[in-house]
């Protein structure tokens, strides 16, 4: 199995259970596609959805995509206009600024109880991802980086045993996870979130709780910290009274 069906099996499995919506539905694989859309940017700000040609897209009839939209819709990540139109929104800061502090408070208690509970072996999943991650980043390849980025988060939550609170995050985490893909291709980024990556893995390996935790609160707070610089150069994806 090459690098990228891997890929593609690994973020399968970490849908499971991940939506509002059944996974296996025609509504959950709606869901699922135009988020993953909107958060790689494909669809950015201000497009336009039409049901109708999201339904032909996909072969399902309308009523699986006004479920899937209704998701969304609570997510902020689209808005509907009665007899209007549906557009996908800006980037929500204040919003990014709230799932991140709900993160960092579990993501830390997580890194914690997997340095103080002294199994190396838990961790081979998270250091296979950070080797095909190297590689995705040595081929600037963004989509693929990002899938694995996703997946090393999501494998510590399964090394202590708590997958269900990643996905919890993951399934409000759309604003933040576009503010990281506007951040990602800027010059040195990818390197940093490597290091970031690697910096936790070796802190929990050795028990150090002290360094977990700094390793832990600097990488989460990274795109955050640079929030002025990605408003000022991709002022098209937010709003203006947004800061």
């Amino acid at each position: 199995m090459n690098v990228s069906s891997l890929t593609e099996a690994l973020v399968k499995a970490s849908h499971d259970r991940a939506g509002p919506v059944h996974p296996g539905s025609a509504a959950g694989r709606v869901y699922a596609k135009l988020r993953e859309q909107i958060i790689s940017l494909d669809l950015p700000p201000d497009t336009v959805l039409s049901r109708a040609s999201i339904a032909k897209e996909n072969d399902v009839s309308q009523s699986p995509v006004r479920e899937a939209i209704q998701e969304l819709e609570k997510e902020g990540l689209v808005i509907s206009y009665p007899q209007s139109k549906t557009l996908v929104t800006k980037i929500d800061v204040e919003h990014a600024r709230e799932t991140q502090f709900l993160r960092l408070g579990v993501e830390l208690e997580v890194a914690k109880s997997l340095a103080a509970a002294g199994n190396p072996d838990a961790l081979l999943p998270s250091y296979r991802i950070l080797r095909m991650q190297k590689m995705a980043g040595e081929d600037r390849d963004i989509p693929e980086f990002t899938a694995l980025d996703r997946l090393f988060h999501l494998s510590l939550f399964q090394a202590a045993g708590v997958p269900a609170l990643w996905h919890l995050i993951s399934g409000r985490s759309g604003h933040i996870d576009r503010l990281r893909r506007l951040n990602l291709p800027d010059p040195g980024k990818m390197t940093n979130v490597l290091k970031a990556h690697e910096g936790i893995l070796e802190a929990i390996s050795g028990g150090r709780l002290d360094d977990v935790e700094a390793q832990v609160r600097a990488h989460l707070s990274g795109t955050l910290a640079s929030v002025g610089e990605i408003m000022n150069a991709h002022p098209e994806y937010f709003d203006e009274a947004t800061g």
